[in-house]
């Protein structure tokens, strides 16, 4: 039995760092999905005709069924597995891509974007779940971390790359593409992945269970227990506008804010909207490391105030801010909305009962992209109150929106000030 466990150790282990590759690879695809709007917004909306309004809905389609999908992820995760759920679900996604670019009208793209936010929705969630089965702990919260920053590699795929392909090919072959991609990753995720290492009668060996894992609750209890908390607001508050506004500004209106105020083309745009990659690669795993060194409060105290700072910079400055400050603006934006994403996963598992852990952070994690779906319609609808899409949006349109985005800021910081710290003191400081 012995020779058996340090045989199948190591193939267990090699093989779930070959399902890691493909897991991460597709997360890359699942923010280029989320984000490529951004850069081909004006495209779209000359091509369909649409105000900023439709151009709004269209952008927040993806956010509506990706928020509404993570609790059912977690069932399926759990019933279906997470092999037969992605990759599913990723023929989705690629049909809704494919669907966007050959749509011959607005209401056909949006049928489109609906299809690709529920087919990318599932691969958050489900890529915990292999981690919990195929690492232990200790690999399980680094190869988490490098698996937010592959989301960044895919924001960053998003903004200059995505501008210059669509300038060779156009924007509706460069989705059709995508949907392509979309759809060989759904092979490859369902020939390669297991959903544990018993279904390669391979020994899973150095994965620690939960001492005292408690009764299992309900999915209907759990929630219950969830949103009658008082705990469970703050955090939830602070992801629906913090998060809401990084997501609504990178994954669609910072691209025609840029185009329309300062001028800037397509690819010139597209370099300024990848300092939300950066921000994301960069951001995440500092902003975790803050939070084990000094606690979870204090990160979204001061990203809240960085927020502040960035919102308050845009209104007052809107047409008036040279090109390195629009970069350092786009990154901390970014960074204090964005990166935070690892921090409000632990908060909202280590608020709650370890029996119902992933029914908090899934309910949780509903709020960011109600907030950016939500915030992305209302600011198409100031916008088109602002002036004629054909003309360009004007800056006091746009400083509208800007002063939106400081009122959600101000409400995260209230937010912050209310949030339960879930980091004890000692547990704090450097590892020893």
């Amino acid at each position: 039995m012995g020779d058996d466990m340090q045989r199948g150790g190591p193939k267990r282990e090699r093989y779930g760092y070959v399902i890691c590759l493909v897991i991460f690879l597709g997360y890359v695809l699942v923010f280029f999905h989320r984000l490529c709007p951004a850069v081909i917004a004006l495209d779209m909306q000359e091509a369909f005709g649409a105000s900023g309004t439709l151009l709004g809905l269209l952008g927040s389609a993806y956010f509506y069924p990706y928020a509404i999908m993570q609790l059912p992820t977690g069932v399926l995760a759990d019933s279906w597995g997470p092999r037969k759920t992605v990759s599913a679900f990723f023929l989705l996604a690629a049909l809704g891509s494919v669907l966007m670019g050959l749509a011959p009208t607005l209401g056909v793209a949006i049928v489109g974007r609906i299809l690709v936010g529920v087919g990318v929705s599932t691969l958050f969630v489900c890529n915990f779940k292999l981690l919990a089965e195929w690492f232990s702990p200790r690999k399980f919260v680094v190869l988490g971390g490098i698996f937010m920053t592959m989301g960044g590699v895919g924001a960053l795929s998003a903004s200059a790359p995505l501008a210059w392909v669509s300038n060779v090919i156009g924007w509706r072959m460069t989705l059709v593409a995508v949907g392509l991609v979309t759809w060989i990753m759904a092979f490859f995720i369902y020939v390669v992945v297991r959903n544990r290492p018993a279904d390669m009668a391979l020994v899973s060996d150095g994965i620690a269970k939960p001492k005292n894992p408690g009764r299992k609750t309900s999915l209907s209890s759990g929630i219950k227990l969830v949103i009658r908390s008082g705990r469970f607001w703050p955090i939830s508050i602070w992801v629906f506008f913090g998060t809401g506004i990084a997501f609504a500004h990178g994954g669609l209106w910072g691209g025609p804010y840029l185009m329309h105020v300062y001028g800037l083309g397509k690819s010139a745009a597209g370099r300024v909207l990848s300092m939300f990659a950066v921000a994301l690669m960069v951001g995440s795993p500092f902003l975790s490391w803050i939070a084990n060194r000094f606690g979870r409060k204090p990160v979204f105290v001061s990203c809240s105030l960085v927020l502040i700072a960035v919102c308050a910079t845009f209104y007052l400055f809107t047409d008036r801010l040279p090109l390195p400050l629009l970069y350092g603006l786009f990154f901390c934006l970014s960074f204090a909305g964005a990166a935070v994403g690892p921090v409000t996963a632990a908060v909202a598992k280590e608020l709650f009962p370890l029996s119902i852990a992933g029914t908090s952070v899934g309910i949780v994690n509903l709020f960011p992209f109600f907030g950016a779906a939500l915030l992305q319609l209302f600011i198409g609808i100031i916008l088109s109150r602002g002036g004629p899409a054909e003309s360009g949006y004007s800056p006091a349109a746009y400083q509208n929106m800007f002063l939106v985005y400081l009122i959600g800021a101000v409400i995260t910081l209230s937010a912050a000030l209310l949030l339960t710290e879930t980091l004890s003191k000692t547990e704090r400081g450097p590892k020893r």
